[in-house]
């Protein structure tokens, strides 16, 4: 009947499992007000109204579950491998996302029996019906135990991942225990296994480790399985209910727990309970007819499969990322108050401080990308300050307007006399923009000063050299802007057409700069 009833519960288990079996998530809207208890509204509402930092705790689901597992007893009587089938069944609440309490019930069978002979049982009321020889101490408990324990979640607060679908926890807590020992003393006709005892002491004597199995063996051969005989106990001292001895206990357990889906997850957990008695196996006293002054403990090592039940709720807290909010909002605000960006510019240059290499341009002064004040010749005198817009490097160094000194040539140094208004060679160079053939403010500006120099010596003549790449399409720009030079000087300054020459150098590799020479 007991198996059947085992079996029935296994069965009922693995429906469970296989019935909500689910992709496994994690997290919850934070926005969702359904999840939030009516008493914390007024905190959810300040934290939207970004009047309160932190949001309200959600209502969290509870889980109920139950678990098969191995039961022994840790006592003075050598337990038996463990045995199994044996249960509990329990009901757990989050407090938060690392503490839930749990309450828990057991029921659980221990079987113990000694391979060494014990000849100091006198003092042992159970073994009354030995008077001469030996005896095997054995015992079967039977055992049931509620407690409450609080348990401690150790790895859900996790800062690289959002979820896991493994939690491992611990805890400890307190209960009640309470057990009925009995032994197998005697055999089917009620009289003691004096003979028996004898035969297993004669071929073994005290016994060795390598032994016990042997021992073991012929014990249960020759033994009964009615364990008819009450243990000893503690007489009218102990607390009984029903006919069983009532003790406090306490606990300690770990566990693991994995997720099959948001609503069930299996948990494979060990548990120790100390309980307050020797006697939980039925024996206190040493060989020298002595107590021997310990408490017994008992093992519960077990395979459960938990549910999360309740509606309008979240999973329970300790298989959420407290952490999941934050870094979310980090990653992409939603609820948080950005202030407007300010891009100052403090000099008004138009290149905001952060990007400006150079903070304290004066005003009016045009600057590159960069925010640095233009100097086109590169004499050190800013564009807006040089009253020689391109002073030529042999001109420089130049004084405080940018006005170079060029030195006389070698050739004229001894000349005796000066000619008179001789041509100019200084003529500038002229830049284009990449593809474009139009004049730029600066541009003009040069082609006035040539203008001005062809003015002062009226019989000198001008060259304007383009140098194209061997393209169609490069030759062809270098025309168009040959020929917009020539047409600004003579429509624009009055310079006679037949005082300038184009000449387009091909392959002078150089596409974007005209240079001006004296002819």
């Amino acid at each position: 009947m007991t198996s059947k009833k085992y079996k029935l519960l296994l069965m009922v288990f693995m429906f469970l499992a296989t019935a909500t079996f689910a992709q496994t998530g994690g997290g919850y809207d934070i926005y969702d007000s359904s999840v939030v208890p009516a008493n914390r509204m007024g905190q959810q509402n300040e934290f939207w109204n970004n009047s309160y930092d932190f949001p309200a705790k959600p209502r969290n689901q509870w889980e109920i579950g139950g678990s098969l597992g191995l039961f022994n007893v840790s006592g003075d009587v050598s337990t038996k491998p463990l045995t199994f089938p044996n249960f509990d069944l329990h009901i757990r609440k989050a407090f938060g996302y690392v503490f839930s309490l749990r309450l828990q019930y057991l029921n659980a069978q221990g079987k113990g029996q000694n391979w060494t002979a014990a000849s100091g049982y006198t003092n042992n009321t159970a073994w009354a019906g030995y008077n001469s020889g030996v005896v095997y101490y054995n015992y079967k408990t039977q055992l049931q135990d509620l407690g409450l324990q609080g348990i401690v979640t150790l790895n859900n607060i996790r800062f690289h991942k959002q979820k896991t679908g493994i939690v491992l926890y611990a805890g400890a807590g307190i209960g009640v225990s309470a057990f009925d020992t009995k032994i197998n003393a005697l055999d089917a006709n009620g009289a003691p296994y004096l003979a028996l005892f004898q035969k297993v002491y004669a071929q073994y004597g005290g016994g060795t480790y390598k032994q016990r199995k042997d021992i073991r063996k012929a014990l249960k051969d020759g033994m009964d399985d009615t364990y008819e005989t009450q243990a000893q106990n503690e007489n009218t001292r102990r607390p009984i209910i029903g006919n069983k001895t009532l003790k406090p206990s306490g606990t300690v357990l770990a566990g693991v727990a994995f997720k099959l889906s948001k609503r069930v997850n299996l948990a494979l957990e060990d548990r120790i309970t100390f309980i307050k008695t020797d006697l939980l196996d039925g024996q206190e006293w040493e060989e020298t007819n002595t107590l021997t002054r310990d408490f017994d403990s008992y093992n519960y090592a077990s395979l459960g499969i938990n549910v999360n039940i309740g509606s309008k709720a979240v999973e329970p807290l300790w298989w959420l990322n407290p952490l999941d909010y934050a870094y979310s909002e980090l990653n992409n605000p939603k609820h948080m108050k950005l202030p407007k960006p300010v891009f100052n510019d403090a000099d008004g240059d138009g290149v905001i401080d952060e990007l400006d290499r150079e903070p304290n341009t004066p005003a009016g002064c045009p600057v590159d990308t960069h925010g640095v004040t233009k100097d086109t010749d590169g004499d050190g005198v800013p564009d807006c300050k040089d009253k020689q817009l391109i002073t030529p490097t042999e001109c420089q160094p130049v004084d405080a307007d940018g006005v170079g000194k060029c030195p006389d040539p070698a050739c004229c140094k001894n000349m005796a006399a000066v000619v008179t208004n001789p041509c100019p060679t200084d003529y500038p160079s002229v830049t284009f923009k990449n593809g474009s053939s139009s004049l730029s403010t600066d541009a003009k500006a040069l082609l006035a000063t040539a203008a001005a120099k062809m003015k002062a010596s009226p019989t000198c003549n001008i060259s304007i050299d383009g140098y194209p790449e061997a393209s169609k399409a490069s030759q062809s720009l270098a025309q168009k802007r040959l020929d917009a030079i020539k047409n600004y000087l003579v429509e624009k300054e009055g310079i006679s057409a037949d005082r300038i020459s184009t000449n387009p150098v091909v392959g002078g590799g150089d596409k974007n700069i005209i240079d001006i020479k004296s002819n």
